[in-house]
């Protein structure tokens, strides 16, 4: 599997992949390959959106922690904050950064490691039958304009081309432990968005 995504990744590099094509990568963003997915059930259809937030080192918006986070390339002697995350191995299919870069971690058709101990509407284990977007942002402080746009734009692409369903936060897949996307994430903002 590493040797495949080797490959990909030598063939995608700098190449800008608006909609989800044949190999589950979205048009106009950036592919930066996460060793960390795997295989989703078999017929195991996608119908969860499951929104995120995410700051590394907290609310610092700016560097490559995350990115390097997801691909398992954090150092942990870089910000004491990184020890806590010490062994972890975390990705999502997407992040979209405060100017709205689009960076795509993991085919859509593989399970992102995003949910952990999840259940929504009775199903456990949402990392089966979700895709998983982080937003760059935290729990304090409002989300930019630029990713609504680009949350929107990014949404619209992922409804057309897979049947989902239902669109949630973190926090409502896995309440006693996570509170993303935040308060400070606008559900009417980005509803209205979509129409």
């Amino acid at each position: 599997m590493k040797a495949a995504y080797e490959q990909l990744e030598a063939e995608c590099r700098n190449e800008r992949i608006n909609k989800v094509d044949a190999t589950d990568y979205l048009h106009n963003v950036r592919v930066v390959f996460s060793p960390n997915c795997d295989e989703r059930p078999a017929g195991c259809a996608i119908s969860l959106l499951v929104i995120h937030n995410i700051s590394l080192p907290p609310e610092v918006f700016s560097g490559d922690g995350v990115v390097e986070f997801f691909t398992n390339k954090l150092d942990p002697e870089a910000h004491p904050y990184y020890q806590t995350l010490r062994g972890l191995q975390v990705s999502a299919h997407f992040f979209i950064r405060r100017d709205g870069e689009t960076i795509q971690f993991v085919p859509c058709e593989k399970r992102a490691w995003h949910a952990g101990e999840s259940c929504w509407q009775g199903r456990s284990r949402c990392n089966d039958f979700s895709i998983g977007i982080e937003l760059e942002g935290s729990d304090t402080m409002p989300f930019t304009d630029t990713q609504y746009e680009a949350l929107a734009v990014l949404t619209r692409a992922l409804q057309k081309t897979y049947p989902i369903t239902d669109i949630v936060g973190h926090s409502d897949i896995a309440p006693a432990r996570k509170t993303d996307p935040g308060p400070c994430f606008d559900w009417d903002r980005y509803r209205t968005g979509l129409a």
